[in-house]
């Protein structure tokens, strides 16, 4: 735990996801909210296939959805959102004549359903 969503459109051509997946964990160890660094889960989807409303201008969007175990006061997933969000802005090489829209947001997993469980071979 936490998992960490990473979506972003084709378009974004100089994005990296593995070094901004890297990024995105160093912001969410360095917020002290995780004690483990091999407890973060992070993955990432190239959209093929998106529309950024109806302009015909270049556009396109990068979205983080961080799911963690419930518990947390609404100030810590602020802060965690925010950090993530400035861990986006800083890792993401904008396309000259883009317009590109980050987006942040935090959900909960039912700490009493939530199962786990890791091995070794």
């Amino acid at each position: 735990m936490p998992h960490l969503h990473l979506e972003y459109t084709r378009n974004l051509s100089g994005l990296e996801p593995e070094k901004l997946m890297l990024k995105l964990n160093h912001a969410l160890m360095a917020s002290g909210q995780f004690a483990n660094e091999a407890d973060i889960k992070a993955r990432a989807l190239q959209l093929d296939h998106f529309r950024v409303g109806i302009g015909l201008g270049e556009r396109g969007f990068v979205f983080v959805r961080l799911a963690m175990l419930s518990g947390r006061s609404v100030e810590v997933k602020r802060k965690l959102s925010a950090d993530l969000l400035a861990a986006l802005h800083e890792g993401v090489i904008l396309p000259p004549g883009t317009d590109v829209q980050f987006g942040v947001d935090i959900v909960e997993l039912d700490r009493d359903t939530y199962g786990s469980w890791r091995g070794h071979a």
